[in-house]
């Protein structure tokens, strides 16, 4: 599984993560790393809340872009 992710820096130096394909799979962190981490922990929780399925290698599988 490939998904698609955006994270942008906000005007007070914050970082948010966004899954588009995935309806309200958004995280923040003080750093970018941070951000990507909560964003794959929270694609995890909402795969499994979804089809009760966690792939167990998402995180070489997430595809980041940094708009």
């Amino acid at each position: 599984m490939k998904l698609c992710v955006r994270i942008t820096r906000n005007e007070r130096g914050e970082f948010t993560a966004v899954c588009p394909s995935l309806p309200g799979c958004v995280s923040c962190g003080n750093t970018r790393k941070q951000a990507e981490e909560r964003l794959k922990e929270a694609i995890r929780g909402y795969i499994a809340a979804v089809s009760n399925f966690v792939p167990e290698q998402l995180d070489r599988e997430v595809v980041v872009l940094e708009a």
